[in-house]
């Protein structure tokens, strides 16, 4: 199926995992670029209100079906209901200690429903593919900055998940030229959209770091956990680079772009080249938002890495992307979003 770009024309674009924190915030964008847009999610770690969110800032229609990724009948009906022309796979496990804990739990959802994907796409003729993968498979990295080639060892059960999706991607692509596959490498997104109506959700037990900021923040978690001070970093705390989340949905249209030039399969960085530690984002967070955030520290998490940053270079001048967005940016925006919802509980408790 050729993609068209440009002009009057649009596209079918199917996001698995389309209600997550990734997928909302690029449906976002794919549909002020006047795309339609289908979400394909089981809500097993978002909420279908993020639907009618996702319209209230764009204006625009947005069709959701609720489905999992490893039900067959499912997928290949949204595939041809929707005459789909191009899909990001979102979906997927993403908890690094849950994966160590729960390896076949990852394997079986991860790995074996992105074969039913793609066996899903091939049998219907669409083979333009985006695919949300992660920094985990690179593992403890072999240099300061780390680069699309650098070589790849994921030290965690998710990690491996991601690195076996794209062996496969990579194979795919090799027996069948018709494919047109890029593989997205994500390093930590954080933030919101600036309308603080939709951002990263934060559990009552977060696994990610600004969810627990956030929890902190608004009382519901009296202390931050910092896992590990003994990395061999300038604090001793892990290094991370952040990246915007807006930055990086534009990312996902620039690489859907970029599939117009047949790359056949690619694989691309979305970081910023620039790392900040536990304590750094903190006390960026605490500095910018005018709030305090206890923390304590506790033993390292199985699977994590000491520092992980990103040579975005490739991104930047194969895809025309580039991140803008500061880290401050990334702290406001998130806790503008956290203390939204926090405003509508209160308002909806009150009633």
């Amino acid at each position: 199926m050729e993609l068209t770009f440009g002009g009057p024309s649009k596209m079918n674009i199917l996001l698995t995992g389309g209600t997550g924190y990734i997928g909302s915030h690029t449906a976002v964008v794919l549909a002020e670029q006047k795309h339609n847009v289908i979400l394909y999610d089981n809500l097993s770690n978002s909420d279908e209100n993020v639907v009618d969110k996702v319209q209230l800032i764009t204006g625009k229609p947005i069709t959701f079906i609720r489905g999992d990724i490893r039900d067959r009948d499912a997928v290949l009906s949204c595939l041809k209901t929707f005459e789909i022309d191009a899909v990001i796979h979102f979906a997927g496990l993403k908890a690094v200690g849950e994966s160590t804990e729960s390896p076949l739990k990852y394997f079986e959802n991860n790995v074996s429903g992105s074969i039913n994907l793609f066996s899903c796409m091939h049998k219907t003729g669409i083979k333009n593919l985006i695919f949300s993968s992660s920094a985990a498979v690179y593992g403890e990295p072999e240099s300061s900055e780390i680069f699309e080639t650098n070589t790849l060892c994921p030290l965690s059960p998710y990690g491996t998940t991601k690195l076996q999706i794209e062996n496969i991607l990579s194979d795919l692509s090799t027996s069948d030229p018709t494919w047109q596959i890029i593989c997205l490498r994500y390093f930590n997104p954080v933030g919101a959209h600036t309308s603080g109506i939709i951002g990263e959700s934060s559990p009552a037990l977060p696994n990610n770091l600004m969810p627990f900021i956030l929890n902190v923040a608004s009382k519901n978690i009296d202390e931050l956990v910092v896992h590990g001070n003994t990395y061999n970093t300038k604090d001793g705390t892990g290094i991370r680079d952040y990246i915007h989340i807006m930055d990086l949905s534009n990312g996902h249209v620039k690489a859907l772009d970029h599939l117009k030039n047949k790359p056949q399969f690619d694989v691309f960085n979305l970081g910023t080249g620039r790392g900040y530690s536990v304590l750094e984002l903190i006390s960026h967070f605490e500095l910018h938002n005018k709030v305090s955030i206890p923390f304590r520290v506790g033993p390292p998490r199985a699977g994590d890495v000491a520092s992980c940053i990103a040579s975005p270079a490739k991104a930047i001048k194969t895809l025309n992307w580039k991140p803008v967005r500061t880290l401050r940016d990334m702290c406001v925006d998130s806790w503008q979003y956290k203390y939204r919802q926090l405003s509508i509980l209160k308002k909806n408790s009150s009633s």
